[in-house]
């Protein structure tokens, strides 16, 4: 039987709050193609699963002062916002590496309706980004997303004042990092299309009256795919093994 179920509420809600917040930002998750109250459903699910982990670290903080709890809703959903943007962060530094490599092999077809969202997106960009995602929930990526959910409260307990200065500095740091793996994914491709147009470009040198760049464009873009057909599987399995040192690292 339940003692205090107004505080054993409270209590969820505040759970809710963190979990949820991670969830509103997280790759997947808030996909167009999912309802919300699916979304909604899966972040209360989530959350009611966590909280007996949690319980000893939140009902204190709820049942001992109800004044300050409009700030500690604030205060739970910016910290959860905070560590699904991490993993956010990393998936959209995956469709810029799929907009370098189209734009590197000269792959520039109308843009398509995205599978994730409702942008539309290139063709290439679009089956990237959707291969890495499904690499990392084959992976349960959500499991090392979670688990970070629930060491931070040992961190940052609920209660205590939410860092801006600290958070920014994660999310910079993140950012950095995927950057700087986004363009060693990429690198190939980069040096590919440097290559052929400079290549291409003293061609047209040496005979002006032809017009090269139309010529060569079909032979850049079959390079082009051929290449990424032998090296996205490597692409993929380099993308999903740095999602945790970036996540946890940050």
């Amino acid at each position: 039987m339940i003692d205090d179920p107004q505080g054993t509420v409270l209590a969820l809600f505040v759970v809710l709050c963190r979990v949820g917040g991670c969830m509103m930002v997280l790759p997947g998750f808030t996909s167009a193609r999912i309802p919300v109250q699916i979304r909604m459903l899966t972040a209360v699910a989530v959350s009611m699963a966590l909280l007996p982990l949690l319980w000893d670290t939140i009902y204190p903080r709820v049942s001992a002062d109800r004044v300050t709890f409009i700030f500690l809703i604030a205060n739970e959903l910016a910290i959860g916002i905070m560590y699904g943007m991490l993993a956010r962060f990393f998936t959209l530094g995956l469709q810029f590496t799929g907009t370098v490599i189209t734009m590197m092999i000269g792959f520039n077809s109308p843009p398509a309706p995205d599978i994730l969202e409702d942008t539309p997106e290139n063709q290439v960009t679009n089956m990237i980004s959707f291969a890495g995602l499904m690499v990392l929930f084959a992976l349960d990526f959500h499991h090392i997303v979670f688990r970070a959910v629930i060491e931070s409260y040992s961190s940052m307990p609920p209660g205590a004042l939410f860092s801006s200065q600290k958070s920014l500095i994660t999310l910079t740091d993140t950012l950095d990092q995927t950057m700087h793996i986004m363009l060693r994914l990429a690198s190939p491709f980069i040096l590919y299309g440097l290559m052929f147009n400079v290549s291409i470009g003293l061609i047209n040198k040496l005979a002006p009256q032809i017009p090269i760049y139309f010529i060569s464009t079909p032979y850049l873009l079959m390079g082009g795919l051929f290449m990424l057909y032998l090296s996205v599987a490597a692409l993929l399995r380099l993308f999903a093994a740095a999602f945790p040192g970036v996540f946890i690292g940050g």
